[in-house]
């Protein structure tokens, strides 16, 4: 029986915002590391996709943020492979507490991009570890997949970013790394909102890659009379990606 990624950790100060809570994008770096160790672990990591010029790119994320944790606290992630939906890989998180409490739930959805190309590789070898029973773990935190997310009728605008893609959004993949769309996105609404509000669920969609000096346009909607923010960002018109927002 394959095991469940487990690891341990302090929330440290690098780790924590200005309100001394865990700030979202620290829980997504730890997720993106725990996808990372657990792949290798299941013979399909970076280096064994590398030696045929694969990678693992994140589709699709919906997170619960129960409470988020403070400086300092001791708090465990666990992670694991749930098999594939059509092309979809998908792969659930949940951060505890030393009691066991639930703090954060997220469920995501990756695809295995061929990186000369820059196009959805094809399944091949990835068609029997989507479907050996033995790598997976059918257990869901969340229980339904991380949907589309698309922006509703009668949003509110509320203002507009221009950022450029520079050396700290990169990775290893030469493009933006998915944590800093979450970045960009609670800075774009704004210390007004994140001051008042922890942030209670993320979904994010990462509809096509940022690369080095793109100038991406990051705009703010806001559903009437909710504490709820819709984000996207286009690249010379074309979408890169969506993110909604409930505080």
């Amino acid at each position: 029986m394959v095991e469940k990624f487990s690891a341990d950790y302090n929330v440290t100060c690098y780790d924590a915002d200005h309100q001394m809570r865990l700030r979202p994008s620290a829980f997504l770096n730890m997720a993106q590391e725990a996808a990372n160790q657990h792949a290798d672990y299941l013979g399909v990591g970076y280096d064994t996709l590398d030696e045929t010029k694969q990678a693992w790119v994140m589709s699709r994320m919906k997170v619960e943020f129960l409470r988020l944790p403070m400086w300092r606290e001791r708090v465990n992630l666990k992670s694991w492979h749930k098999g594939a939906a059509g092309f979809m890989f998908l792969r659930d998180f949940i951060l505890t507490n030393s009691e066991g409490e639930a703090l954060v739930k997220a469920t995501s959805s990756w695809l295995v991009v061929d990186m000369t190309t820059r196009r959805l590789a094809r399944r091949g070898a990835f068609v029997e570890f989507a479907t050996n029973e033995e790598k997976c773990i059918r257990e869901d935190v969340i229980e339904e997949p991380a949907q589309k997310v698309v922006m509703p009728e009668g949003v509110e605008f509320v203002r507009s970013v221009t950022h450029k893609a520079s050396y700290s959004d990169l990775d290893m993949n030469r493009h933006v790394n998915n944590v800093m769309y979450t970045v960009w996105a609670m800075d774009a609404v704004g210390l007004e909102v994140t001051e008042e509000f922890a942030l209670r669920a993320l979904e994010i969609n990462f509809n096509n890659e940022i690369r080095p000096n793109d100038e991406v346009e990051i705009s703010v909607h806001r559903l009437p009379e909710s504490n709820t923010y819709y984000v996207d960002g286009k690249v010379e018109g074309k979408n890169s990606f969506i993110v909604r927002l409930e505080f």
